[in-house]
């Protein structure tokens, strides 16, 4: 961890701790941007709701700020202790099972000739590409044995894949970064292209007749696929548990029964707090043009402003401005809709955001989406 905060008492005995790693995080259009990844929150039983946990957080709040810092991070213990500090829960992950006497694959549709559509399943291991030709192959191994393969293809992702955080090298060495395990033993399956180069991988263990997948790494929707066949192909394995599967993602279509694959535990995942409005707006891309004036509570910190948020070609301008509003929100409910995983329009519904005119909610959904849909799999 690389900054600690510690509340102490008059005496100096410790009661409350807080602390920050340095991530860098994928925005929407591809942009890297420094992140502050606050963990390890905490207050002695003693000196609860005596103000020592708003005490920190408003004091970690304002030295992020004086590092330069526009962002912050986290991922929430308890849903209702984080968004009055001005966290928004932004990207989201669920648990996937299938059953592997249901795994049959549907022939995709889009291969049928033209005026035959195609039917029936398609069981191959391989990937294949759009014209049938064979594209990649699947081998299996030992987690020790492939470290350097999982830096690198994990970086390649994070760093194509919007709400991923960076893993310092030094995470990777210790198998961190990761949500706590079983002790039983890990493999790796990892996917390599036609010129044999790494492009995917998943962690997963096997107990009780239980394939259990830790995490996917691809931003490919073809190698996913080719990896998901490989697990679901295990013999002796009844059924197999995707952890964190990726909200949207096409696996449950591409099954020849779609009820196969059974959805659970759909929860929150990082939480994003902006701290300094018109830079973090202008740090993302965007994909359609438009303007927006948004009226930003911050409570916490006690403040408000005022901003005319611009974009032309992908870039945005972002400045202070006394236009009448079109949305007016809190600066929590601005960090959820940031990365592109909830929609603004959804927050009007709920009676979190408010539209000052008609068709600002719609714009809005529009101007901040993302190009495919935030996931973050960093266990912090």
């Amino acid at each position: 961890m690389d900054r600690n905060l510690l509340a102490t008492t008059a005496d100096g005995r410790p009661v409350g701790t807080t602390g920050a790693y340095s991530f860098e995080l994928t925005l929407p259009g591809g942009s890297h941007v420094p992140a502050a990844g606050v963990s390890a929150v905490g207050v002695l039983p003693s000196h609860r709701r005596q103000g020592v946990l708003s005490a920190m957080m408003r004091h970690q709040l304002a030295e992020l700020r004086a590092r330069g810092e526009f962002l912050s991070v986290l991922l929430a213990s308890e849903a209702l202790i984080y968004g009055r500090f001005g966290y928004g829960p932004a990207t989201y992950t669920q648990r996937l099972t299938v059953p592997c006497r249901q795994a049959a694959f549907a022939l995709p549709r889009s291969r049928g000739t033209a005026g035959a559509p195609a039917t029936g399943t398609d069981t191959g291991l391989d990937t294949w590409t759009e014209n049938g030709t064979e594209s990649g192959s699947v081998e299996l191994l030992r987690r020790a044995e492939c470290g350097a393969i999982l830096e690198e293809v994990y970086d390649r992702y994070r760093r194509a894949q919007p709400g991923a955080l960076s893993r310092p090298h030094r995470w990777l060495a210790l198998g961190a970064g990761q949500p706590p395990v079983s002790p039983a033993p890990r493999y790796v399956a990892v996917h390599r292209n036609a010129e044999g180069i790494p492009d995917g991988y998943a962690g997963y263990s096997v107990v009780s007749g239980t394939l259990t997948v830790d995490e996917t790494i691809t931003t490919d929707d073809a190698v996913f696929t080719a990896l998901a066949r490989f697990l679901l192909g295990h013999d002796l394995v009844t059924e197999v548990v995707f952890k964190h599967f990726p909200p949207g993602h096409p696996l449950r279509w591409q099954l020849a029964d779609f009820r196969a694959g059974q959805v659970s535990d759909d929860t929150d995942w990082l939480w994003v707090r902006l701290l300094d409005i018109p830079r973090a707006l202008t740090a993302r891309g965007w994909f359609t043009d438009g303007e927006l004036v948004l009226d930003v509570d911050d409570p916490f910190l006690g403040e408000r402003g005022r901003y005319l948020l611009t974009v032309r070609d992908g870039k945005a301008g972002c400045v202070p401005t006394d236009r009448e509003p079109d949305l007016s929100l809190d600066v929590r409910d601005l960090g959820s809709v940031y990365l592109g995983g909830t929609a603004p329009s959804t927050l009007v519904r709920a009676g979190h955001i408010r539209a000052h005119r008609p068709g600002a909610a719609t714009l809005a959904d529009a101007l901040f989406r993302a190009e495919r849909s935030p996931h973050c799999l960093h266990w912090f």
